[in-house]
């Protein structure tokens, strides 16, 4: 296989943010998510929620974005996302341009849901930000704006999140 196609949901969104992740993620666009819907609901070790995307049984809908990464790199998502620490890989599929593509991501393990919680001002604005490149639906963007965040406690972590959020401001495409 030359290459592994990745739903984006939440804060890999952005591809400043993946590629800092997996050098490799190419954007192939954003996608519409019939009957599933985001939750900021997967307990991380920092105590904050993180979005997990969830399929329901409403007409609702979320939005992602479509990304090509090499095998080879695909551990170090995994490795960052927690996967088998409270993150599980799903295979979700996606139409792109009249094409169904099968896409992995990663879903909230039953362990790790806890609905009272928030994420955190810096990973919200992660979403945001990447909802906004992919100039998801404006509604959907929104609804994201409107989830009721925290401050982080640890201000290195803040500090190092801000840092990123500025260069996520200031990237264009090459």
């Amino acid at each position: 296989m030359s290459s592994l196609i990745y739903l984006a949901y939440g804060s890999n969104l952005h591809p400043l943010r993946l590629r800092e992740r997996v050098p490799s993620a190419q954007v192939l666009g954003p996608v519409r998510l019939p009957r599933y819907a985001l939750r900021f609901h997967k307990r991380s070790e920092d105590r904050s929620g993180k979005c997990d995307l969830v399929c329901v049984d409403q007409p609702v809908e979320a939005f992602g974005a479509l990304y090509q990464i090499d095998p080879a790199h695909k551990h170090l998502l995994d490795e960052v996302e927690g996967v088998g620490n409270g993150y599980e890989l799903v295979t979700i599929a996606c139409e792109l341009a009249g094409r169904r593509l099968e896409a992995f991501a990663y879903a909230a393990s039953d362990t790790h849901i806890d609905r009272k919680l928030n994420p955190y001002h810096w990973y919200k604005a992660l979403v945001v930000a990447g909802a906004r490149y992919h100039n998801l639906a404006p509604h959907y963007v929104q609804a994201l704006e409107t989830v009721e965040a925290m401050a982080d406690p640890n201000r290195a972590r803040e500090a190092l999140n801000q840092s990123l959020l500025r260069r996520i401001a200031q990237y264009s495409p090459a």
